[in-house]
């Protein structure tokens, strides 16, 4: 299995903003490892995130879930273990999809009991995970420049294409996916040759299409949407950033390098793993 390091620090990359305020920041959960995706489960009111525990690209069998509560308090530390690396999730009728390396893993909500493992062919490096509204579930493979999608436990290339540029961070929108690209010409420290952008598919015609405004500004991981509001990650700088059509992304708040696949309530608060540190902080949006 060839390694993926992703540094803790580099130098800055991506559009020019003034400070932003860590405004708003309810809590900070600790004790987690690596902690790579923060899921909110509705139906269960609480937090589900998963923990790498190594190498992102290794095969170790270290990584497990954990559950939070609302409150940021940890409930079970290893809800679900046998996993690999665990990164983005998705939650579609009743089941949790995980991805993890080159499978996708599917756990039983109610219990957190793994029930199936989904080989998913050619992939090289799984990353984030979002169900639409008809429960079909989409993975992004980082590596390969390749959205799969899930029905079932049917996985199939849905769209690969290079305008995706890496892709990381996936989030259904209504008739669309909203993607978060880490750039073109990934180097050894995972910085690019050119920065990623925000980009839109449209899930029926599988068009790629740049969100105005929204290119080449960062090395993107995590991608959510409240309304007409996006939010990115940037994990090589620790940033979070914020854009609306037919506007410029906005820094609005800076962490330390190592924010991850965001998630949030879909009302007014954001999830955002910060995996160098072992924490998730939560966000109260203004």
């Amino acid at each position: 299995m060839k390694r993926f390091i992703i540094p803790a620090l580099v130098a800055t990359i991506g559009i020019a903003a003034a400070p932003a305020v860590q405004a708003g920041e309810l809590w900070r959960a600790t004790g987690l490892q690596q902690p790579e995706s923060a899921l909110f489960d509705a139906a269960n009111n609480r937090i589900i995130v998963s923990n790498i525990v190594g190498n992102p690209g290794d095969a170790d069998g270290n990584g497990y879930l954990s559950v939070l509560s609302l409150d940021g308090k940890i409930v079970t530390q290893h809800w679900t273990d046998g996993m690999d690396a665990p990164k983005g999730m998705a939650i579609s009728a009743g089941k949790l999809y995980v991805a993890d390396i080159t499978k996708v893993r599917v756990v039983d909500l109610a219990s957190g009991r793994l029930v199936a493992s989904i080989v998913v062919p050619n992939a090289v490096f799984l990353n984030d995970m979002t169900a639409d509204h008809t429960g079909k579930v989409y993975v992004s493979d980082m590596l390969a420049d390749t959205i799969y999608r899930i029905d079932g436990d049917r996985p199939e290339p849905f769209v690969r294409d290079a305008l995706l540029a890496s892709p990381n961070g996936v989030f259904a929108d209504g008739d669309r996916l909203i993607v978060a690209s880490w750039g073109k010409g990934i180097k050894p420290d995972f910085s690019t040759a050119e920065p990623g952008g925000l980009l839109s598919v449209d899930l029926a015609s599988k068009v790629v299409s740049p969100l105005p405004g929204a290119r080449r500004f960062a090395d993107l991981d995590g991608v959510i949407a409240i309304g007409d509001t996006i939010y990115a990650t940037a994990y090589l700088t620790g940033t979070l950033y914020r854009y609306e059509a037919g506007g410029t992304p906005e820094a609005v708040a800076h962490f330390k390098p190592g924010s991850a696949d965001i998630g949030t309530d879909g009302k007014s608060i954001l999830y955002v793993p910060l995996m160098n540190e072992g924490e998730v902080a939560a966000l109260k949006l203004d």
